[in-house]
């Protein structure tokens, strides 16, 4: 009995491609083909096949999250994502998503085909070309990004918005070694700035945003308490609707990350 096969993708062009690729092996048959997730799992439903084909990207949603509902849904269902962007990223979530196979849309055609066959009776498993490359490169990139235990505290600390001057409070050293800190772990994230830096932390995996989300990332983080005047709003008159009364109240004081300056400037 032939592989019955499913195809997913939103562009016609590949769909035709694959309906000729495929109609050359008799050992696969197509049954079902949809462009978008909405209509996925009701034809996943309905055809049951045991492998289905899926772009990374497609027109109403993201492919993975799809393969990602199907795996749930299916254990036994082989899935191969199909993708047109060559970047190890995608390739490791699409194995973090359990898929079975991982291929590029510029592949040879034998590799489309060895990997539905591989899908149909390995769904469990997960085969790419170029696996053994991108673990390698993750790894030097892992070894290149490993921080100091006081580097990972002044990450931390950047990501709650301290100033080096507060930075510098709150690790016992002097503000020239705050800055010497931030400057070298500024140059291990290829970063410019705080902004940019905290970005290639939270991309490398280097800060867990869900557990280490500030409870203002607008506010700035504890220092010296300075006095704030707000401004006086009179009893019978309100702002959005909230009404408002003279009040003065500490603010503490640093910089917000929102605001965060673009290098190391003297006292930031």
């Amino acid at each position: 009995m032939p592989i019955q096969l499913a195809i997913i993708d939103g562009h016609t062009l590949i769909r035709y491609g694959l309906r000729e690729l495929v109609a050359q092996h008799p050992d696969i048959e197509i049954i079902a083909e949809c462009q978008a997730a909405a209509h996925a799992l009701g034809m996943i439903a309905a055809a049951r096949p045991d492998v289905v084909t899926v772009d990374v990207t497609l027109p109403d949603g993201d492919g993975l999250q799809l393969a990602r509902e199907l795996r749930d849904n299916y254990a036994d269902l082989g899935i191969v994502m199909l993708t047109s962007k060559q970047e190890d990223d995608v390739l490791f979530r699409a194995l973090e998503t359990g898929v079975s196979a991982f291929v590029t849309k510029t592949a040879p055609v034998e590799e489309v085909i060895a990997a539905i066959r591989h899908a149909a009776v390995a769904a469990a498993s997960f085969t790419a070309s170029g696996l053994a490359m991108a673990i390698a490169r993750r790894r030097e990139l892992q070894d290149r990004l490993a921080l100091s235990p006081r580097e990972t505290e002044v990450l931390n600390l950047l990501y709650k918005g301290l100033s080096i001057p507060a930075m510098a409070v709150e690790l016992y050293i002097s503000v020239s070694t705050a800055k010497t800190y931030v400057a070298r772990l500024y140059e291990k994230l290829g970063a410019a700035s705080r902004a940019q830096a905290l970005m290639a932390a939270l991309h490398h995996g280097l800060i867990d945003y869900q557990q280490n989300v500030p409870v203002n990332t607008a506010q700035a983080c504890p220092g010296p308490a300075q006095p704030r005047h707000k401004r006086d709003v009179p009893d019978d008159q309100a702002v959005d609707g909230i009404r408002g009364r003279p009040r003065t109240e500490p603010v503490p004081a640093g910089i917000a990350l929102a605001s965060a300056p673009g290098g190391i400037p003297a006292g930031s």
